[in-house]
């Protein structure tokens, strides 16, 4: 099985580690890290770099496919060389994935028309804005499709589908080795859980703020 995970510069560190981490533990599978050019390529803060072992074109037919979110996502929506690989691979993909704002990229290749999938809290408007039916879930499965809302959450989605194709006792074990037992020191992880101040402060200062603006 080879598994696919899609950089491109601006990309969020953990919506591609997290999936990196936990999908790695599918017996024989391959997980490859593929853009546009091999390469390193520079997360969001542009001080962390992932190495792209192969171009898009160097992995026309993964098994499973990822796509980050992160702030460079807004240069991709029409960047015909991800979207058009995305189209492709997803011709002959047993799962095709997004954590975050990469959901956005899927609907920008025109994968999830009609369909119900999730993403960054603050982007589902945007989401809606592309034909797809917003969630709030934190990992949503319509059909093949499987989204995730913000970068942590690839953790989840990751597991989530390790269960699916390897089995529950397998995505467990993942889990133990990770010693992902989440115990946040604050409850502050989702808008309807955060203070107030601090939802409306994000909000005002968020790249999908200011489009709805212009």
């Amino acid at each position: 099985m080879q598994i696919a995970i899609a950089l491109y510069e601006r990309f969020t560190a953990l919506d591609a580690v997290g999936p990196f981490q936990t999908l790695g533990g599918v017996p024989g599978a391959e997980v490859v890290l593929v853009a546009e050019r091999t390469g390193p390529v520079r997360d969001d803060t542009g001080r962390l770099a992932l190495v792209a072992d192969k171009t898009f074109d160097e992995v026309p037919r993964p098994d499973v496919l990822v796509v980050p979110g992160g702030p460079g996502q807004s240069d991709q929506m029409e960047n015909e060389a991800l979207l058009g690989w995305l189209r492709a691979a997803d011709a002959t993909t047993t799962w095709t994935t997004s954590v975050c704002t990469g959901s956005l990229a899927l609907a920008a290749a025109g994968l999830l028309d009609g369909r119900t999938a999730t993403s960054h809290w603050l982007a589902l408007g945007e989401l809606e804005r592309l034909g797809v039916r917003p969630s709030q879930e934190r990992v949503v499965f319509d059909g093949k499709y499987v989204t995730a809302a913000g970068v942590s959450s690839g953790i989840d989605m990751g597991l989530a589908l390790v269960g699916r194709i390897a089995g529950d006792e397998r995505a467990q074990t993942v889990q133990l080795m990770a010693e992902y037992d989440p115990q946040p020191p604050y409850d502050a992880g989702s808008p309807g859980k955060a203070p107030a101040h601090l939802v409306a402060m994000l909000r005002d200062r968020s790249r999908f703020s200011a489009a709805r603006s212009a």
